[in-house]
């Protein structure tokens, strides 16, 4: 049942040939002139990779709020694909490289007034995302440096390790239910596999955004540290992640998620139509408009 195009680990072998490299050498401390880099960068999103440790460092740089636009997505899928079929690669580090946010979640924009055709091509590629990173054989870290709502808390919960900046103002949930949206079955599948049945009812039906402490308590992030150690601590946990052979961590990582992958696989166009049919009704429609026309209120 594997899509063509979509390399998850439902459907991938573990890349063997990782773990038969040599251990790679412990990532650059702060402080000391940078390794050589590999570095590639689209409008969206850059990408710097240290092929002497195998660790990559993925920012997201779309101002203001790193949405999750059609052109994102895609940007984030062939950045994803290009890593992971680079043998040099074993990990990859996902942050912001605007202040104060990770990522605001799924573009408004991109799901009111368009056709829809559009939006099927547009949760097409929201599907394409999650089931590369969430299916990942690299050890995926997500450095939480700022608010992360909806498609924003997708993303680092897709990831195998959640460390969070530590500051009250910045939160993280999956808030669907305020905007008058449900959160699809994928989505609540990684959000019950983190924070477990309860709270994530619970969670789901109220819309909620953690605050940062709120998060660390429920398990929704999995460390705080003062925003300035941020990054520090994720190549620390990187390097205790990639001390352990590779073969044997991804073909647990496949045991633990294989069965939510095959769930979307299975059911993809499915997912589409339910989809499309859902945010093409009018009632859906005037809501995001209304929130479109707060947030603009907001700005000005």
């Amino acid at each position: 049942l594997c899509t063509p195009g979509v390399l998850s680990l439902c459907c991938r072998p573990p890349a063997w040939d990782r773990a038969t490299r040599p251990p790679s050498r412990p990532l650059q401390p702060p402080g000391l002139p940078l390794a050589p880099c590999r570095s590639f960068s689209n409008n969206k999103i850059q990408v710097e990779l240290d092929e002497s440790s195998g660790v990559a460092m993925m920012k997201f740089k779309s101002p203001p709020v790193n949405s999750l636009s059609l052109e994102f997505l895609t940007e984030f899928s062939i950045s994803l694909e290009k890593l992971e079929n680079n043998r040099a690669c074993r990990g990859v580090i996902i942050t912001s490289a605007v202040p104060k946010i990770f990522s605001s979640g799924l573009d408004i924009t991109e799901m009111c007034g368009k056709s829809m055709e559009h939006y099927a091509e547009f949760w097409r590629a929201v599907q394409e995302l999650w089931l590369r990173i969430y299916g990942s054989n690299m050890v995926t870290v997500a450095a939480v440096n700022g608010s992360s709502p909806a498609g924003g808390c997708l993303v680092a919960m897709s990831c195998d390790y959640r460390i969070m900046a530590e500051n009250p103002k910045f939160s993280i949930g999956l808030n669907e239910a305020q905007l008058g949206i449900v959160a699809p079955f994928w989505f609540k599948d990684t959000f019950v596999n983190v924070v477990g049945q309860r709270i994530a009812e619970r969670s789901l039906q109220l819309g909620s955004l953690h605050p940062a402490p709120e998060a660390l308590k429920l398990g929704l992030v999995d460390e705080l540290v003062p925003e300035e150690k941020l990054m520090e601590k994720a190549a620390a946990v990187m390097a205790q992640w990639l001390a352990l052979p590779d073969h044997a961590r991804q073909l647990t990582k496949t045991m633990m998620r294989k069965a939510v992958l095959d769930r979307l696989v299975a059911h993809r166009e499915e997912d589409i139509k339910n989809f499309v049919t859902f945010i093409s009704k009018e009632s859906i429609q005037k809501s995001l408009r209304m929130y479109m026309e707060m947030l603009k209120k907001r700005k000005s």
